[in-house]
This record gives C-alpha cells, sequence and structure tokens, in this order.
C-alpha cells in the first residue's frame, strides 16, 4: 500500500533529482560516456539532441570519472557537451486495477490511444525476490482451461512453465488460450521481441474482449532497443507481483 509518505518522498525524490546535471563527453557504441554527473546505477536521465526531443537513458555502469548511459533509442542529434539532466534516482511504474484491461510499453506508457491509466500507485522497476521461506509450497493444481495441459501435464500454482517450438506452430494461440480461461483473476502478459505486426493481431484474435478484460499487456517489440526489451519484462513482473 502507498502512503502519504511514500507519495512525498517520490515527489521529493524528483525535486532533488531535477538539479543534478551533466554533459555528454563521448559515444562507445550504442552507450554515450557523461561526464560530472553524480548519478547511481539504475538512474533515469535526458540527454538533450539537436533538432529532436530529449532522449531518455539510464545510467549502467561507470568508467574511471564518467558514467556510462544506455539510451532508449537511436544516438541521432546527440553531440559532445550536450546536457545531461538526471529525472529521478530509480525507474517506477505505475501499478493497479486502473492497469486492467490496458496495454502498456516498457515505460508504463499506454500504447491503445486511451488516456494515461489512473493508478495512484508506483513501484520501483526493480523488485528484490522473495526470500525463500516466504514462498509457499507448490501443491495446489491450476486450471488452465485447456484440457490436453490440465489432464496429462497438470500445472501447479506459483509454477513457472516454458513453452519451447518453432515459429508458426501455435505458441500464441496456446498463450491466449492459458490467457484467457486459467482460474486467474489478473492475467499480465509481457510481449517482449514480438514483430510489430503481431502485436495487435494477438491482443484482438486470442486475447479477445474476454481475456483483455483481466490482463495487462507490456510491450516491446523486437524493433526497439534491447533496453527497453529489458525494462519491458522487469515492468511485467513488477505489475504482477502487485497484484500476487
Amino acid at each position: 500500500m502507498t502512503t502519504t509518505f511514500d507519495h512525498l518522498s517520490q515527489r521529493l525524490e524528483t525535486i532533488v533529482a531535477s538539479g543534478l546535471t551533466g554533459s555528454v563527453a563521448g559515444t562507445d557504441g550504442a552507450a554515450i560516456t557523461v561526464v560530472d554527473f553524480a548519478a547511481p546505477v539504475g538512474a533515469v536521465c535526458e540527454i538533450e539532441r539537436v533538432g529532436c526531443r530529449p532522449l531518455v537513458g539510464e545510467v549502467i555502469g561507470f568508467r574511471e570519472h564518467a558514467a556510462i548511459v544506455f539510451p532508449s533509442g537511436d544516438l541521432s542529434g546527440v553531440r559532445r557537451g550536450a546536457a545531461v539532466r538526471l529525472r529521478r534516482s530509480c525507474r517506477l511504474i505505475p501499478v493497479g486495477r486502473g492497469l486492467l484491461g490496458r496495454v502498456l510499453d516498457a515505460e508504463g506508457k499506454p500504447l491503445d490511444d486511451r488516456p494515461q491509466p489512473i493508478t495512484g500507485r508506483r513501484r520501483p522497476l526493480v523488485q528484490p525476490p522473495p526470500a525463500a521461506c516466504e514462498r509457499p509450497p507448490i501443491d495446489q493444481p491450476l486450471c488452465t482451461g485447456v484440457r490436453a495441459i490440465d489432464g496429462l501435464l497438470t500445472c501447479g500454482r506459483g509454477q513457472r512453465v516454458g513453452l519451447f517450438s518453432g515459429s508458426g506452430v501455435g505458441k500464441s494461440t496456446l498463450l491466449g488460450m492459458m490467457a484467457r480461461h486459467t482460474a486467474a483473476d489478473v492475467t499480465v502478459v509481457a510481449l517482449v521481441g514480438e514483430r510489430g505486426r503481431e502485436v495487435r493481431d494477438f491482443i484482438e484474435s486470442q486475447l479477445g474482449p474476454q481475456g483483455m478484460a483481466k490482463s495487462v499487456v507490456v510491450v516491446a517489440t523486437g524493433d526497439e532497443s534491447a533496453l527497453l526489451r529489458i525494462r519491458a519484462a522487469l515492468a511485467a513482473t513488477t505489475i504482477a507481483e502487485y497484484f500476487r
């Protein structure tokens, strides 16, 4: 539960972070080297670009006296000496029942041409895993609604399941069936690395209105940066842990 203190802490963090700046010293492949920038690993920043909107990046490490920033897009318009501003010291993702029925990107922004979901709560993108002794035993069956699985390959609540096969043989169809019919109140689906044209087809044909009514879909297509694809997986996990 998010308390008033948590909300004020997040606001204070944003105010404090707004005063921390640095400058671009160079690039190394897809990474940007930033000097005079005392931001921690995982911090979110904005890099000014010539003729373009600011580029969002994340601090992933340090080299000597410089911070290494990995951008969420291409480096077009980035120049030496460009200003880098800290947005927040850790990445936050919106969580709450207001996300049900929505399609989000790796940043938690809507992709379904609807307003930003109203949740009132945010969590850090990276959450510590539960302690070993806090994890309940897997001793209850999970009904997936797929008779072949429930009858021959019964799954348990809390179990990890992998679907492995070649392309075009029905992984998405089976995943959609499980998302629609599994005995769960909420389903969180992460579409990471999918082709852009397949995302809408999965949402409309495989999930449908029945599946979307109780689902949250997080998307990072294969043409997006590796950083955004990683964030999408983490965002989906954090959202799912909120509903756990």
